[in-house]
């Protein structure tokens, strides 16, 4: 599994490297779109996992002393989006590990970047729109 994460963060950095205008901020771009996909999957994995396995939620944090909508938002950060970025960080930025990366991976011009990001966006909301039709006609409660 590591294997494929590593490719295709090697596909996403030669990809971003490749465009001119990406020069000065390839590693900002590919940090940000890693970390988009990355969020979405742990979302989509929480989420099933804590409704459809555990029956309970406990991925949770609780800062009673913020607004609702601010405890939300800081909850969701802290839970979905700083996770990716540290592993990212570690796994991939610190200590320049990408010029390995680079190196040892083949280059897929792209495209297994592309299907990843893509595949993250459009499953949870696939499935919620599936969920949902098939509440409708009445196959699940």
């Amino acid at each position: 599994m590591i294997t494929l994460y590593y490719k295709i963060w090697a596909d996403c950095i030669i990809r971003a490297t490749s465009i001119p205008g990406n020069k000065h901020n390839w590693k900002l771009m590919t940090m940000v779109l890693m970390t988009i996909s990355m969020t979405f999957n742990l979302l989509l994995f929480m989420t099933i996992l804590q409704k459809h396995f555990l029956d309970h939620y406990f991925y949770k944090i609780s800062f009673s002393f913020l607004p609702e909508r601010a405890e939300n938002v800081a909850s969701g950060v802290i839970l979905f989006v700083f996770p990716p970025i540290i592993i990212n960080y570690l796994f991939i930025f610190r200590n320049n590990r990408y010029k390995n990366l680079i190196k040892k991976y083949r280059y897929h011009n792209g495209k297994l970047f592309i299907t990843y990001f893509i595949s993250s966006m459009l499953l949870p909301i696939v499935l919620l729109w599936t969920g949902i039709i098939l509440f409708k006609l009445g196959y699940i409660n």
